[in-house]
Formats: structure tokens, sequence, C-alpha cells
């Protein structure tokens, strides 16, 4: 017997009310993407070289670029711990483990979904659920944190242009959408109740 397994997107179901919200936030999902949990003690310049971007020096922040494992993200988690993010599939555990010197690598890909937010009303919309102040002087391109987001653990970085990444877990994913959705209700040109 066999058996034929189709990997499905978290958001999947929820793709046409993410897509509602356009123009005034644009949210897509960016399913399957790699993460890596690397845990740093020595060898930081080393683990940089292989990815072809160095591991971020600051306390929440990340670094972008381009390396023989395509476009990646390096996040900042806490001291010594650093979440790769890549495309599907790019880079793997046996990939860095050669330069770890003392530390570990984990796949944590299967953990998180990725949603890509941006728009004229998505600072907004995430400050009804965001303690993070997401103004550009405070929390300028460059910027990752980990934090709540309407009782939801997620990772939020911020990108250039207004443009945000969330990762967050699988199991919460659909409750982000549905959060998402409903927060984004006053900045939608059709409200979802009769006027007055």
């Amino acid at each position: 017997m066999t058996v034929d397994l189709m990997r499905r997107a978290p958001l999947a179901d929820h793709a046409a009310v993410l897509a509602a919200l356009a123009p005034a936030v644009i949210a897509e999902e960016r399913p399957f993407l790699t993460q890596l949990t690397v845990r740093v003690r020595e060898g930081h310049d080393a683990v940089g070289e292989v990815l072809g971007v160095p591991l971020p020096a600051e306390p929440c922040t990340f670094t972008s670029g381009a390396g023989p494992f395509g476009a990646v993200d390096v996040l900042w988690l806490g001291p010594d711990e650093y979440l790769v993010l890549a495309g599907p599939g790019a880079v793997t555990e046996p990939d860095l483990r050669p330069a770890i010197v003392v530390g570990a690598v984990t796949d944590t890909s299967a953990q998180r979904t990725t949603v890509r937010l941006a728009g004229p009303a998505v600072r907004d919309v995430l400050a009804h659920g965001c303690a993070i102040d997401l103004d550009p002087a405070v929390s300028p391109p460059g910027t990752c944190v980990q934090t709540l987001l309407a009782r939801t653990g997620i990772v939020l970085l911020v990108r250039e242009a207004g443009e945000f990444t969330v990762l967050v877990r699988q199991s919460f994913a659909p409750y982000f959408a549905a959060w998402l959705a409903d927060a984004a209700t006053e900045y939608t040109e059709e409200a979802p109740w009769p006027s007055r």
C-alpha cells in the first residue's frame, strides 16, 4: 500500500482571508522555509563564513545576505542563540556542523510558518496586539524580537520600507490569521458590520 502524503501549508485554508486584507495589509504566507536553530559559543565567524552571512553581533537584530545557500537571514534570538532562515531545503544541519566548535544546530523548520506583512496599515494593525513600538525611530530595519502578538508567541523581523516578517508556530497560525483579519477590519474598505 502506497500512501501519498502531501505537505500542506499551515495557512492554506486562510489564503482568501489574508488576500482580502489588501491593499491596507498585504499578508503572504511563505511556508516550508528552512529554519535552523544554532547555538554557538565559539566559532561565530566560521558559521558566518559557511552561510555567507555574518551572525548578528547586536542583540535584537538580524543580518541578511546571499551566499552559497541563496538568500539567508540570521536572527539573534538570545546570547549564543541564532535562527537561520533560508529557502526550503537550502541549508541543512550537516552544512553547519563542521563550523561549530562548541554548540549545536537543530532543524526547527517544522515548528513555525512565516508570513510576510506589508501595506500602509500594517504598523497600525500590528499595534493592536503587539507591545513592541514599531515606529522606525525605535525599531529600525534590521530589528528582530521575540514577543507576543495577541497572546501568540512570534518572532518579528522589521525589514525595509515598512515590511515585516512574522514567524508563528504552526499550531497557532490559524488563530494568527483570524486575529489579523479582525485587527485589520477598520482599515479594509468593507467592514463586516452594517453602517448606522
